[in-house]
């Protein structure tokens, strides 16, 4: 369905970890094409820091009582235990309310996992990624995106873009080039980010949420996050309307 006024009257937009480029594109700080080439290249990056450390993700979804600094800081120590120099277990994602993603060595992820009841985890999940994505193991890809986003022109974004690294709004192009490369080694604040965007005076009412693309996981977080702003939540499926229009 196509609703050019939805687009017209947008006034704000976020995108969950590389979703931060199309917010960015939709707003039109970043152009498409140049957009694309600066998540091909940190893609690679990534992938090539990942190759480097046996490391992942762990989904968790802990009780009100879970400590996940705690958690985190022992699995650390069991590591150095293992003679790990400097090992890595961080928060990487805030989903929504006791929900986490943890990432770091693979010795740590599997030592919360196999500990999950002592740190009151409901369920400890391994994702399947080949990285601890958003955390420090991931420097080695911070210097070929930071050249690329120097050699692109960034504009100021036309309506409010919000950032992961700190669910605060981007103010200016330096801005931007700045919070996109400190992202590739700091925590998604995805909650935050929803406080940040649905704050309004009790009574006010929420705004039309449209989540575009494949899969409708914010939605579901957002419900979990503020289930009135959900009520006013539609998934758009970016492929199937291409696919309706070629019919």
């Amino acid at each position: 369905l196509c609703v050019p006024q939805v687009v017209e009257r947008c006034v704000a937009a976020a995108g969950y970890s590389v979703g931060e480029f199309a917010a960015l594109v939709f707003a039109g700080a970043l152009g498409f094409a140049e957009a694309l080439y600066a998540v091909k290249v940190r893609a690679e990056a990534m992938q090539k820091a990942s190759e480097a450390v046996p490391s992942g993700m762990l989904s968790v979804v802990g009780r009100r009582e879970a400590n996940y600094k705690f958690a985190c800081l022992e699995a650390r120590k069991h590591c150095e235990s293992l003679g790990i120099e400097n090992p890595v277990c961080t928060v990487s994602n805030y989903l929504f309310p006791d929900s986490r993603v943890i990432a770091g060595h693979l010795q740590a992820l599997e030592f919360l996992q196999e500990n999950a009841r002592k740190y009151y985890f409901k369920r400890a999940k391994m994702l399947p990624v080949s990285g601890a994505f958003h955390t420090r193991l991931m420097e080695p890809a911070v210097e070929p995106l930071a050249e690329v986003l120097k050699s692109i022109e960034i504009q100021k974004p036309l309506l409010c873009v919000y950032s992961n690294v700190d669910g605060k709004k981007y103010m200016h192009s330096k801005h931007i080039q700045k919070l996109l490369v400190k992202q590739v080694v700091s925590p998604v604040l995805w909650e935050q980010t929803m406080h940040s965007v649905y704050e309004r005076k009790q009574g006010t009412e929420f705004p039309y949420t449209y989540e575009v693309g494949p899969g409708n996981q914010l939605g579901a977080i957002l419900k979990q996050c503020n289930l009135k702003a959900w009520k006013q939540y539609k998934h758009v499926d970016a492929l199937e309307d291409e696919e309706e229009a070629e019919i």
